[in-house]
């Protein structure tokens, strides 16, 4: 007889969890690109879509707060995403 043991997970551990996925996975693409020599593999590695926004100003007299967000994610990157969707699976 086998007892299932049933966690919930919150959004947060998840969200953070997928969102270091995508780093260690972006940043192994970005390795592997800068190892491989010029060519279409090369070019698949380091090629990468960035949403985000640019930088929007807002002025308080006394101080001026900035705020920007850019992420950079490469093929890698979305293969790390995958894998930590199925490690939180099985976590």
């Amino acid at each position: 007889m086998s007892v299932k043991l049933s966690r919930k997970k919150s959004l947060g551990f998840i969200i953070l969890v997928l969102t270091l996925g995508a780093l260690i996975g972006t940043g192994v693409g970005e390795v592997i690109g800068l190892l491989l020599p010029e060519g279409v593999v090369h070019d698949f590695f380091l090629k990468a879509v960035t949403p985000g926004f640019g930088p929007a100003t807002l002025n308080l007299v006394l101080f001026t707060l900035t705020f920007g967000f850019t992420l950079k994610l490469n093929i890698i990157g979305i293969v790390g995403i995958f894998i930590a969707a199925y490690l939180v699976r099985w976590y």
